[in-house]
């Protein structure tokens, strides 16, 4: 049962809620360098995390061979899975922030250029799998900023996109929360600027995680 007062709370995971730009990186120029293709700098491969991993590398390579696709996706998953030991962590107060929103009675989900056996091992890892009601990733819908992860999202949630809100990092979320009528926070603390994300249209950019939780407090209680 939902009230008028439950909101749908999606979270992008990757810079939004987990430090993992570092790790993202290594892993990229781990693959990039074992399949042979051309250096990119540090700049080009943080600008297309957010993006479905096959989208990213035919993003960095739209030049490549394209028959070599899944060797360069399976390279990256080994090292990001198995190999490296870059360390990735939650932003101070993302569990607190949506241990609390779940208490709160409100729907949480995830959209995310993860594939699914990346975002469940970091969910199982961090404790947090129990409190998001939906996850979808990229390996199993279409990728960032195609609408449909988030339209799958409200059809397994059963609510309304004015009844949703994207947070997200990246240009990719906001993006994608337009594309599918749902309003977005946008969160400067991870991979776009303010500037970039302020293109999006969302409805606000903060800062920070606390910010975050200050900005939805005030959301959610003019919604309810």
């Amino acid at each position: 049962m939902t009230s008028e007062s439950t909101r749908l709370l999606i979270f992008d995971w990757d810079g939004t809620l987990m430090d993992s730009q570092a790790r993202i990186v290594a892993c990229l120029r781990a693959a990039i360098r074992e399949t042979g293709l051309p250096a990119r700098d540090e700049a080009a491969l943080r600008n297309i995390i957010g993006l479905g991993l096959r989208e990213a590398l035919m993003s960095l390579y739209p030049e490549a061979d394209q028959a070599d696709w899944d060797a360069r996706v399976h390279h990256y998953r080994r090292h990001f899975l198995e190999l490296d030991d870059t360390p990735s962590r939650l932003f101070e107060g993302a569990k607190s922030l949506i241990r609390r929103l779940h208490g709160q009675g409100h729907f949480l989900a995830i959209a995310t250029g993860k594939g699914r056996q990346g975002l469940d091992r970091v969910l199982a890892e961090t404790g947090l799998a129990p409190y998001f009601h939906a996850t979808r990733c990229a390996d199993e819908s279409f990728s960032k900023p195609h609408p449909a992860m988030l339209l799958e999202i409200l059809d397994m949630t059963g609510m309304a996109p004015d009844q949703a809100l994207m947070i997200g990092d990246t240009e990719y979320d906001l993006q994608m929360a337009r594309n599918a009528g749902v309003p977005s926070l946008g969160v400067t603390y991870g991979v776009h600027d303010r500037q970039r994300l302020q293109a999006c249209q969302p409805l606000d950019c903060v800062d920070s995680v606390a910010e975050v939780g200050q900005w939805l407090e005030s959301w959610l209680s003019r919604a309810a």
